[in-house]
């Protein structure tokens, strides 16, 4: 597939209530889309990183350099195949959130060509997928209580809930007491925690959770052993996981018994899909994990999820969870799914009124 040049857009998406975990508080999104143009047509992606280095390494300002002056000139001028780009940009250490979104916007413009949806490549076994919600840290239990009752009311079929040293049993206890054993629930630490608050964590043992998400350090996957030793509550791993590779240690080390894949972490979604594989073969049941994505992002998360190995309900949650007016058409909750895209590449496209209002930059690259 011969590219004549690539766009990227960067966008302003307000979200309709600050976002806090334990790395700080989100209130809106700095996006950058990337737009690949071919001979045939386009493809579109969405960059996950940040507007700062805070969740990891990486950041949106960051993302945009690097992809202009490395990974872009670094394909092929005479075709490329989304299954190839990896390989020129191997050369390049780290900067994964920025090689997913070019390696999705490659592989979105290849299927639309072809007539093919991002699920159907993937290997994606259903047509719609049971969607969850994360809820941010708030100022207050009774502030929590309402949040978590009106994603109940909205049909989310699980609620994680972020915590933090301060933030973890009492609010999990009023979750749990208020909405009883029926509601799936699990929690998200963001790396908040250290192993000596081993003895701490395991006083959410007593709450039935799915899953604790991420306790400890990213870099740390021996001391995610020990405490998935030291606790009943399974240990899943999230930042740790940056390639199949890793996911291939944490599951010798026994460092997690579920893994939450999140495709831009992981450098794109044909390493999600080799992320799925190997934890199916061992057992490991695996979920989509959310960036706060507008409807770009979130079609080709849904599809992933769409996949036999995602047993557990992921972070695709509806599109007004996070803005007013999504870039795509919205993606809308129905008895706690949403529909797989079915229409040819991610099946979706930007409104083009509405990205005309949210634009803040373009730069066009010509290969």
């Amino acid at each position: 597939m011969k590219i004549s040049g690539i766009e990227l857009r960067r966008i302003a998406m307000p979200l309709v209530s600050p976002f806090r975990t334990s790395f700080g508080v989100e209130t809106s999104r700095d996006v950058l889309l990337v737009r690949v143009v071919t001979d045939d047509g386009e493809g579109w992606a969405e960059c996950a990183a940040m507007s700062e280095p805070r969740y990891c390494s990486e950041y949106v300002d960051g993302a945009q350099r690097v992809l202009r002056d490395f990974l872009i000139p670094a394909l092929p001028k005479d075709g490329v195949n989304a299954a190839t780009v990896s390989r020129f940009l191997e050369p390049f250490t780290g900067h994964r959130m920025a090689k997913s979104a070019l390696e999705t916007a490659i592989l979105d413009a290849q299927l639309r060509t072809r007539g093919e949806s991002f699920g159907s490549y993937l290997g994606a076994e259903r047509d719609r997928v049971p969607c969850g919600v994360s809820v941010g840290i708030m100022d207050s239990i009774p502030q929590l209580i309402d949040a978590v009752e009106r994603y109940v009311a909205e049909g989310y079929v699980r609620i994680k809930l972020k915590i933090e040293p301060g933030w973890d049993v009492e609010p999990v206890r009023a979750v749990r007491e208020r909405f009883g054993d029926e509601l799936l629930l699990q929690v998200d630490a963001n790396a908040a925690y250290t192993l000596v608050d081993a003895q701490h964590l395991a006083k959410l043992d007593e709450f039935g959770l799915l899953l604790i998400e991420q306790p400890l350090a990213n870099d740390d996957m021996v001391q995610h052993a020990q405490l998935a030793k030291m606790l009943r509550t399974p240990v899943c791993l999230d930042e740790s996981i940056e390639s199949a590779a890793h996911a291939a240690a944490a599951i010798t080390l026994g460092a997690c018994s579920i893994i939450n894949v999140k495709p831009a972490r992981v450098g794109g979604y044909l390493e999600a899909r080799r992320i799925h594989d190997l934890a199916s073969a061992h057992g490991i049941p695996v979920w989509c994990g959310g960036m706060l994505e507008t409807g770009i992002g979130r079609a080709a998360n849904v599809a992933l999820a769409a996949l036999p190995g995602f047993t557990l309900p992921g972070d695709t949650s509806g599109s007004s969870r996070y803005f007013a007016t999504d870039i795509t058409e919205p993606f809308v909750l129905r008895d706690g799914h949403l529909d797989v895209p079915k229409g040819p590449g991610l099946g979706v496209e930007p409104l083009p009124d509405v990205l005309a209002d949210v634009t803040t930059s373009t730069e066009w690259i010509a290969l």
